[in-house]
């Protein structure tokens, strides 16, 4: 298949003029042996590709062509790649482009956590390059992490599963969400209405998480079991003493959150996992004997053992985030995120209708 030597994308020229990205051609990186090129069917929109638009985690290499919730279409492989995936191949990339595959990180399926990891938006290769996202028509980069998407899911439907999906899939995967288990989702948004849905379907007894009433009816039908407004109710951790085995936190910052509350609600051995990456000038407060048999942890997006099982579990118990499709361009993906920025997304976003663009 015939395609340009140089990709194209809509990218982020100036952190200022965020909302007004701008369509731009670029080189990709250099071909490796184990890399794949894939031709981008559409992109989910991640609350990180926000964060980087507008300068939040800092400035990134320009033009920055953000999108990591990508599918796509394999349409060439390096002379060494040995995976399995054949050329026509559907995949879907999330927010890892590279790790070395070779330290005991890689080894034990926790390739997220290699000190070597490049990201697929804005982060620099071992040669300087920084890498392209999902916002343009081609996608370059190891084969390993292009994860084949099963017959019978709608691209721009299941695309959110591939970033804020796994987010919330794997702490509640490795901290034994299940059956017999009642597991907290604290934020109902563009993660936290995806781990509603992912935490029914893995069997817990599931409790939304919010500061107000306002989601109540969304929780429900996300699939929650109980609903608890936290600032409607001052003393929820008391009604709620001892409930908790796990709690996963999805929202894009800590500081509304009292951990010398939170705590009380855990049972003996219980886990409070945070998934946010707030600015790095946000500290935590709190008085550690309020952690006596509570435990406390961060977790990053997850593996690719993990997304494919998260995409079986999709197929097998009917998982559709609720998404919004927008066609791809300059005037659309700026608009986006003017919503994002009011919050007036009910609960992800995919940019489609790449071919109408590129």
């Amino acid at each position: 298949m015939a395609y340009p030597e140089t990709f194209s994308g809509i990218a982020i020229i100036d952190n200022k003029e965020y909302k007004h990205p701008k369509k731009v051609d670029f080189e990709p990186k250099v071909l490796g042996d184990y890399d794949i090129d894939l031709k981008v069917e559409c992109c989910g929109v991640c609350g990180s590709d926000h964060h980087m638009a507008c300068g939040f985690w800092g400035e990134s290499v320009k033009p920055t062509v953000l999108g990591h919730e990508v599918i796509g279409t394999v349409v060439k492989l390096g002379p060494k790649c040995n995976t399995g995936l054949k050329i026509g191949d559907r995949v879907g990339v999330g927010a890892q482009a590279f790790a070395c595959l070779d330290c005991e990180r890689c080894k034990s399926d926790n390739e997220q956590y290699c000190r070597k990891v490049v990201w697929t938006i804005g982060a620099p290769y071992a040669d300087g390059y920084s890498s392209k996202g999902g916002f343009g028509n081609y996608v370059r980069l190891h084969e390993h992490f292009a994860v084949p998407i099963p017959e019978g899911l709608d691209s721009a439907t299941i695309a959110p599963l591939l970033c804020g999906g796994i987010t919330v899939y794997s702490p509640l995967l490795r901290n034994g969400c299940g059956p017999g288990k009642k597991v907290g989702i604290m934020g109902i948004g563009g993660i936290g209405h995806m781990g509603v849905m992912l935490a029914k379907a893995m069997g817990a007894e599931v409790y939304a998480i919010s500061r107000s009433n306002a989601k109540k009816e969304d929780a429900f039908k996300l699939g929650a079991d109980h609903y608890i407004a936290t600032k409607e109710e001052p003393d929820w951790a008391t009604k709620y003493d001892d409930t908790f085995d796990l709690v996963v936190i999805c929202a894009g910052s800590l500081t509304d959150i009292d951990f010398n509350v939170l705590p009380k609600a855990m049972n003996i051995g219980g886990k409070i996992v945070s998934i946010a990456i707030p600015e790095a000038s946000e500290k935590l407060t709190m008085s550690p004997f309020g952690l006596l048999g509570v435990s406390i942890s961060n977790s990053g997006i997850g593996s690719v053992k993990e997304i494919k099982q998260l995409l079986q579990l999709a197929k097998e118990k009917d998982i559709k985030p609720w998404v919004e499709k927008i066609p791809m361009g300059e005037d659309s993906l700026g608009e986006v995120f003017a919503r994002m920025d009011k919050g007036d997304i009910k609960y992800r976003f995919t940019m489609v209708d790449y071919d109408k663009v590129f």
